[in-house]
């Protein structure tokens, strides 16, 4: 009898052991998955939350347009897009007279001109109320070649040169900038200031 006793206890811790065993190695299964899952889960979210605010340009887009006004853009857009936004050009414009494809700077003004009233910046007397595209400076973010090339020193090569570094480093936020031009001087730049704008 006194060995009956013994025996069962002996089981019963032998059975308490290999319980025991058991539970530690599926606690450390357990503990050992999650961290991965969890150490790659915070980095993923942030990143692409912030990346997804994109910058804003405003313009200001006039003449023959069916709604001119103010219009928020997205940065990268282009002057198309913006004359878009302001219900397109209406059938007295004259869309041969604006570079589409010139990307826009924010505060811009995005000039679309009707039809006959001016074709060359270099008759501004030839411009009434409607020649809005000649009454002011020649905006260097979206002149012409042909509006260039009217500008005095300015001739078709240099022209296609300021066509060039606008298509390479994006809309003009300074008249300052024609200084990196090829061509443009100092001198040329100060004849220039009084002509030009952004």
């Amino acid at each position: 009898m006194p060995e009956l006793p013994f025996d069962v206890s002996r089981r019963r811790l032998l059975i308490v052991a290999c319980f025991v065993a058991l539970l530690l190695f599926l606690g450390s299964k357990l503990l050992a998955r999650p961290q991965p899952s969890a150490g790659l889960a915070p980095p993923v979210a942030p990143p692409t939350e912030t990346a997804a605010a994109p910058a804003v340009v405003v313009v200001d887009v006039v003449g023959a347009v069916r709604r001119a006004g103010l219009y928020r853009l997205q940065q990268g857009a282009r002057i198309a897009d913006a004359v878009a936004r302001a219900g397109g050009a209406t059938a007295k414009a004259d869309l041969a007279l604006v570079n589409l494809a010139a990307p826009l700077a924010d505060g811009e003004q995005v000039v679309v001109p009707k039809r006959g009233a001016v074709t060359s910046p270099a008759a501004p007397s030839a411009a009434g109320p409607a020649g809005v595209a000649s009454s002011g400076p020649v905006h260097l973010s979206t002149a012409t070649l042909e509006q260039l090339d009217s500008l005095p020193g300015i001739g078709p090569v240099t022209a296609q040169k300021i066509l060039d570094y606008r298509q390479k480093h994006g809309a003009y936020t300074s008249v300052d900038e024609l200084d990196a031009v090829p061509g443009i001087g100092p001198a040329r730049l100060e004849q220039l200031k009084d002509l030009v704008a952004p």
